[in-house]
């Protein structure tokens, strides 16, 4: 028989459930599956199957529901082989009632979320983290190692979460649940990188097509666009106003001249004639949404451009927009950030013969050599590069910096593993299908920099703001192409994204395309100085959160005293993961400290 709709546990949550969906899945010899759903998913079963889509799903190009997905995984011999077909923005949950087997899966950059928890009462599926977490069946135990992992990373990367018990999806993952074992996970999105390229100025034209096609995909009728004055929004931008008639742009501006790019927003709203909105944020601004933001996440995150975005998205949503496009990952699906450059310097004495490197450093890191000023410049090369990737990308982390040991408190650090975001970071490196050095660092970052840190934020604050987000530049298509575009053609010497540049020379105004790159940072560091209500709020949440007892006190002092006195931007962000830290905890009413033995979060 079918599986059998009937109100589940996740009926017991958090108030109100009038917006949220529920289905129950009942399996032979095996608990339950619990599905709930803050976002309207489709639903179609029948004698085989039960088929949940999240998000948009497109097979073949064609827009798919979940009565038209059944059918195609119903004539196929699995799911993963249907998966070269799929695109968009998606999450698919497939039940096979003959098998007994719940296969979930999701998009190429996991630009839809989704979060699973495997407890004695059941399996427990959503698009949201909260509602696994509220519900009051389920067991959720702040986890130590995702607060490590988020002073590392600024974020939890998938497949952890802050709770032990949940875990969450990683780009282009299948898990296959069979009864109440652990499930079984594959990588269906691992593309190959082209080694050559037969026509440059074909490829070009190729690229701004793809594009086009991408931000087509994408838009809506009442659609507007971020646009920091960058490549990639800009070129985002530009696409809509060529499909639109009187395309609305939207930027945030500061009154800090370091941070402020509404002037080369200005350049590419006049070049394609947008109906261009400027919103300037003050330090009262972020005063006044500090906490909320925060408190939105349904993890810590402490990227700190959230409320950047969040205050853009809420502009353009008073001013009509139902839709916004992002131009997140034009760098790094053609490599623009310039970390990718200094890497390859580096790599040229990683991949030199291991003669000449021994040599190298007998002459060059010794201690009376090493003194003189080009021998000791020399050194510093030598031993930077030493450090395979892609742990070298981490030389300026925190953690690196000072020392895990003098950063957090010893007790919490016993129960930690201090190597487990490094070998996190490793395997993917590894696992990239090329052995390019800047190719494996772009597929280190569809994950890292995309998929755990950028578009959670800019998905998130959209959401807050009532605003539907996409991207563009990560359709499917537009990833395809982007690896058929050889390494030294994206990025020769240090040129970066020399290929993109000259793809868009002509459409984008020259003064874009040789600005620096940019984006929506916020001045924390330099309006913590200034503004004394901003510095109250800090002050107050990081005594609090020297009560927890996960960092040394001596850290907060450090940071503080670093922040006035050498460092400002530096130093705030540090204290900025932290503030946002306490800011979670103080959201979840975590009053004692979160990360002790038994310790559980309590939202009732």
């Amino acid at each position: 028989m079918p599986p059998r709709k009937r109100e589940n546990n996740f009926m017991n949550m958090m108030g109100s459930t009038a917006s949220v969906q529920h289905f129950t899945i009942e399996r032979q010899d095996c608990a339950p599956v619990y599905v709930a759903s803050k976002a309207q998913y489709q639903h179609y079963e029948d004698e085989a199957l039960a088929v949940f889509v999240w998000g948009r799903l497109l097979v073949d190009n064609e827009s798919a529901n979940a009565q038209q997905l059944a059918d195609k995984i119903k004539q196929s011999a699995s799911l993963d082989s249907l998966y070269s077909s799929f695109s968009g923005k998606f999450c698919i949950a497939c039940f096979d009632q003959s098998s007994q087997s719940l296969a979930v899966v999701n998009d190429h950059m996991s630009i839809q979320p989704f979060f699973y928890s495997q407890q004695s009462t059941g399996l427990y599926l959503s698009d949201s983290l909260d509602l696994i977490e509220g519900n009051k069946a389920t067991v959720c135990t702040i986890s130590k190692q995702g607060i490590y992992n988020y002073f590392y990373f600024h974020c939890i990367p998938a497949p952890l979460t802050i709770y032990q018990e949940c875990k969450k999806l990683e780009p282009a993952c299948r898990l296959t649940f069979v009864a109440d074992k652990t499930p079984v996970k594959q990588n269906l999105y691992n593309p190959e990188f082209s080694k050559t390229l037969a026509d440059g100025g074909q490829a070009e034209a190729e690229c701004l097509d793809v594009i086009a096609q991408g931000v087509e995909q994408c838009s809506t009728q009442n659609c507007g666009a971020f646009l920091s004055g960058g490549l990639d929004s800009s070129t985002v931008a530009g696409m809509l106003a060529n499909q639109q008639e009187n395309a609305k742009t939207f930027s945030i501006g500061f009154k800090v001249d370091a941070y402020d790019e509404t002037p080369y927003a200005e350049i590419t709203a006049k070049h394609f004639n947008t109906d261009h909105q400027v919103l300037y944020l003050t330090p009262e601004d972020a005063v006044e949404g500090f906490t909320n933001v925060a408190q939105y996440f349904e993890e810590p995150f402490g990227n700190s451009s959230a409320m950047a975005a969040y205050f853009c998205a809420k502009f353009a949503k008073e001013n009509g927009v139902d839709t916004l496009l992002a131009g997140d990952g034009g760098d790094e699906l053609f490599a623009g950030n310039g970390r990718y450059a200094k890497q390859k310097v580096f790599e040229v004495f990683a991949q030199t013969p291991s003669l000449v490197q021994s040599v190298a450093r007998g002459v060059f890191v010794n201690d009376f050599i090493g003194k003189l000023p080009v021998a000791k410049k020399v050194a510093s090369y030598i031993s930077q590069a030493d450090v395979p990737l892609p742990g070298r990308l981490e030389t300026y982390n925190f953690i690196n910096q000072f020392g895990a040991d003098n950063m957090f408190d010893e007790t919490f650090l016993q129960e930690v593993d201090t190597q487990a975001p490094l070998m996190q970071q490793q395997d993917r490196y590894k696992e990239c299908r090329d052995d390019d050095s800047v190719h494996k660092m772009l597929y280190l970052d569809w994950k890292f920099t995309l998929a755990d840190n950028d578009l959670v934020k800019v998905s998130k604050m959209c959401e807050m703001a009532g605003v539907n987000v996409e991207y563009p530049l990560l359709e499917k298509s537009v990833v395809d192409f982007s690896c058929t575009i050889p390494s030294e053609v994206k990025l020769p010497g240090s040129k970066l994204r020399d290929f993109y540049k000259r793809a868009c020379k002509g459409f984008l105004a020259d003064d874009t395309l040789t600005k620096s790159k940019h984006g929506f940072g916020l001045p924390f560091g330099v309006w913590m100085k200034e503004n004394e209500q901003l510095k109250t709020l800090t002050m107050d949440c990081l005594n609090a959160f020297k009560t927890r007892n996960i960092v040394k006190p001596s850290l907060i002092d450090q940071a503080l005293e670093s922040h006035q006195s050498v460092h400002a931007g530096y130093y705030g962000e540090l204290i900025w993961i932290m503030v946002i830290l306490e800011l979670w905890f103080q959201g979840k009413d975590i009053q004692e400290q979160p990360v002790g033995g038994e310790e559980q979060v309590d939202v009732a």
